[in-house]
């Protein structure tokens, strides 16, 4: 694999490499890093699953340029795999090509290796070179932006100035602390600061296996970058056809956002094969390279939190990660995320020392002070158009937290709000903060223990 790196890199215009902004257009088959077999294959399967398609739609599935596609397209219909049923454009892009008798044979012995369909992969070696060009450790925030994103909860000055190093360090974190304080949605916001677009690609092959790592939920597409034709396109009849202006196999997207809690189990750390279709979807470390990736919740999860840790233990130390395909064979992949580890439960009586020891920041997300507190109350007031009185809050310290030694948390306000707008809803009035309301809305949420 690194002969074929080499043999790409060597290839591209020096303008590229020297900036490395993003992946160049390869300007021919070996430029792909693909064998022509792998085109062909692919194009059948396309023309397979889809029925006849313009060469402008196989090149949107396949995102090659055309006229690398073409040289394959010439190929099947000189080995009569492939005809032209019609056109609907100028030049051979215009051309609709569909399989003949022989190509759906053909098609159907390819499906049986694997049904993969979509854009072409990239080889892994390409993959770890993007990966390190755009490593989230060169992502970093401001302290504006910081203040921005975290601008709708109140939170201690002191811990912004510790999240600030702790996102800005790329590595890992550690947030602990009871339930209802903001954990959660301090990770969420955390996700958000990370500005700024990466080239992801689809897919990546591997041993002749294809590795799908796009998935929607976690990549946020821009549209198609592209640009006008220039006249070497129009002398080969494509003056339709907008160029790209990098590697259509590479989706370009904000930096990856993966959150999972306890329904994350090892198996969703592994590759996972599908054996019906015979390709590969990538774990969640992997899709979420180059971005951040969340672990809520930690210690809810099915799988034993020791097993769970050990399986961290070598990314977190060596910043790279170790998968196996079914066959046996086992490679590496860089591991370029943000962990961000959350958690209600003690972390001295969750992990061991060592696992700790290899977690860059652990911060203690504490019970809000009485100040703070009345803040997020008149906060979440205002944003319910309630008048405020802060007297309220001096009968819910004295009636609930003091005399029935409840601690008060930061999501108290946020609930305590709802259920004044609730009874509001059910009696067809404005919701008010006074003190019959505020007593019925406090007994139906804190838990009666006398």
């Amino acid at each position: 694999m690194t002969v074929i790196r080499e043999s790409i890199l060597a290839g591209r215009s020096a303008a590229a490499r020297e900036s490395r902004a993003a992946p160049p257009l390869p300007r021919n088959i070996r430029e792909t890093g693909l064998t022509p077999e792998a085109i062909t294959g692919l194009t059948l399967k396309t023309l397979y699953t889809q029925g006849a398609r313009t060469g402008r739609e196989l090149t949107e599935s396949v995102r090659l340029p055309f006229h690398l596609l073409d040289t394959i397209l010439l190929d099947l219909q000189h080995r009569q795999l492939v005809e032209v049923g019609g056109v609907r454009g100028h030049g051979r892009g215009g051309y609709v090509f569909d399989l003949t008798s022989a190509g759906r044979s053909r098609a159907q012995e390819e499906m049986e290796t694997s049904q993969y369909v979509g854009p072409a992969p990239v080889p892994l070696d390409e993959y770890r070179f993007w990966v390190e060009q755009q490593s989230v450790l060169g992502a970093t925030i401001e302290p504006g932006v910081m203040m921005g994103e975290l601008g709708h909860l109140i939170l201690p000055g002191d811990l912004l100035r510790q999240l600030g190093p702790a996102i800005n360090s790329g590595r890992s974190m550690f947030l602990y602390g009871h339930a209802g304080n903001g954990k959660t949605e301090i990770a969420t916001s955390i996700a958000r600061m990370l500005k700024g677009k990466i080239f992801l690609p689809y897919a990546f092959e591997v041993e002749g296996r294809t590795i799908v790592v796009h998935d929607p939920t976690a990549h946020e597409r821009e549209p198609m970058e592209e640009k006008e034709a220039g006249p070497e396109e129009r002398d080969q009849g494509l003056w339709l056809t907008p160029i790209p202006d990098h590697d259509l196999r590479y989706a370009h997207i904000e930096r990856p956002v993966v959150f999972t809690g306890g329904e994350l189990t090892l198996e969703h750390l592994d590759l996972r094969y599908d054996p019906h279709a015979k390709f590969y979807r990538a774990p969640i470390q992997v899709k979420a390279n180059g971005g951040v990736l969340v672990i809520d919740d930690l210690g809810r999860q099915i799988v034993r939190v020791d097993d769970l840790l050990n399986r961290w233990m070598v990314p977190l130390e060596k910043r790279v990660d170790y998968l196996t395909l079914h066959t046996g064979h086992s490679f590496r992949v860089p591991f370029d995320c943000l962990l961000v580890f959350s958690t209600n439960l003690e972390p001295s009586e969750l992990v061991d020392e060592a696992f700790l020891r290899r977690i860059n920041y652990k911060i203690h997300v504490e019970n809000p002070t009485r100040e703070a507190y009345e803040r997020i109350f008149q906060r979440c007031c205002e944003s319910r158009s309630i008048k405020f009185d802060g007297s309220r809050i001096d009968v819910i310290y004295r009636d609930y937290y003091d005399r029935r030694g409840i601690p008060p948390r930061a999501c108290h306000p946020r609930d305590l709000v709802l259920h004044l707008c609730d009874m509001a809803r059910f009696e067809h009035r404005a919701p008010t903060l006074t003190a019959e309301e505020l007593d019925q809305a406090c007994r139906t949420y804190f838990l009666d223990q006398a």
